[in-house]
């Protein structure tokens, strides 16, 4: 059973409610929207007999929130401010024939998708990408995501994946921690990825170099930090080739595939 719209509250109520509940004043909700004291007054005495609850209470010349009004309040802040999101959205879509709402990895979305966007949007005028961040699973639909970047297995409910790309690991460093000879110096610190614990003892050991040193070193939990980290001279880093296309610190030239089977796919929410 749906509600009929006259059951249904007004939006100025709304409106009305959220401002002297946020205020804690019927007055300074009334300047901030240009209204009478009594016109907030009444609207919100309408509200309550349309729910039929008491939504405010008088103690000592102010008002505060009852407990439902304390309930009700963030289900009425949600509804507005994604109002306000669809209003500023259906706004910057004017002269617009498509949009494309795009989900990445924070440091992929900087450093490798960025510096391709102009040539997409230079192919298909007219359509306006939001690109949002995000590092974990979550559901597309309900984001309002279209496509999402992601790194690890290609398993992720209700879409479709898509390999793009398997991952290269180079170590790198600034100029400063390699000889002249282009090798590491043997006493420049390792800079590690808290999520990536065991990457460096991999390496190490694929090149047949001494893993003991492995898990010494400094951490950092994005690769843009881990990135900034190396081009300051902190020590060396791996990094995956295509966060570092845009100008790298100094590379070194041996790699190594991901053991583990990552990958980077793009998934696209099922229709």
């Amino acid at each position: 059973m749906k509600l009929s719209r006259s059951q249904m509250p007004d939006l100025s109520a709304l409106q009305a409610f959220e401002a002297a509940a946020r205020h804690g004043s019927f007055t300074r909700a009334a300047v901030e929207l240009n209204l009478t004291q009594s016109a907030v007054s009444r609207q919100i005495k309408d509200l309550e007999g349309q729910l039929g609850i008491a939504l405010f209470e008088r103690v000592r010349q102010r008002i505060v929130l009852s407990s439902a009004g304390e309930r009700l309040r963030p289900e009425i802040e949600s509804l507005l401010a994604g109002l306000e999101h669809l209003t500023l959205r259906a706004a910057s879509s004017r002269d617009v024939t498509g949009h494309l709402a795009v989900s990445t990895l924070p440091t992929f979305g900087s450093r490798w998708l960025m510096p391709r966007l102009p040539q997409f949007l230079a192919q298909h005028p007219g359509v306006q990408v939001s690109l949002l961040s995000r590092t974990g699973h979550f559901d597309l639909g309900q984001a309002g995501v279209d496509v999402a970047i992601h790194y690890g297995k290609p398993a992720w409910p209700g879409a479709t994946c898509r390999y793009l790309c398997a991952e290269t690991v180079l170590p790198v460093a600034a100029p400063t921690l390699i000889d002249t000879d282009g090798a590491f110096l043997p006493d420049a610190p390792l800079l590690h990825m808290e999520p990536r614990p065991l990457q460096w003892p991999e390496w190490l050991s694929a090149n047949g170099q001494d893993i003991g040193r492995g898990f010494q070193g400094h951490r950092f939990d994005q690769f843009s930090l881990l990135i900034e980290a190396a081009t300051a001279g902190m020590g060396i880093a791996l990094l995956p080739s295509y966060l570092i296309e845009r100008g790298p610190p100094r590379s070194f030239a041996d790699h190594l595939r991901s053991a583990a089977g990552d990958r980077c796919s793009l998934l696209r929410r099922h229709s």
